[in-house]
């Protein structure tokens, strides 16, 4: 609301789309006004809680899965070829950084997860030298 990162809301939309299907921005719009409204229930969030950690471990696994896969999905729909040196460099870092739990900092500032990845690589897009002709 405030211009925060939306890390957590956007990547939990891509993976419900992909695994439902379902496009449409209504039902976006009213599944996130059904959401808001619910959250100033509290009743809602103990049922919530009630959800064993192994099962909302798996959802989370699948949601972050699939995202992974809709961004590996787009760079072979663009031509890129993922075997390539430099782009599996890239890819392969990006997805061990960001999902190997790799943190860079300490104490006050510490970079992990989607922002570590993130910044890892636009870095080596930009110092890794392009492919030459023929490659």
């Amino acid at each position: 609301m405030f211009g925060g990162p939306p890390n957590t809301t956007y990547s939990e939309v891509t993976g419900a789309v992909m695994l439902t299907r379902n496009f449409n921005p209504r039902v976006m719009t009213v599944a996130a006004c059904v959401a808001i409204s619910l959250a100033f229930i509290g009743k809602v969030g103990a049922i919530l809680q009630t959800i064993p950690t192994p099962v909302m471990g798996g959802i989370m696994c699948l949601l972050f899965g699939s995202i992974a896969v809709v961004g590996m999905n787009t760079l072979v729909r663009a031509g890129d070829s993922l075997t390539a040196p430099r782009n599996l460099v890239i890819a392969s870092l990006i997805l061990v950084f960001g999902i190997g739990g790799m943190q860079v900092g300490g104490g006050q500032f510490t970079l992990q997860g989607v922002s570590l990845a993130a910044i890892l690589g636009i870095v080596l897009n930009l110092i890794l030298p392009p492919a030459r002709e023929g490659e």
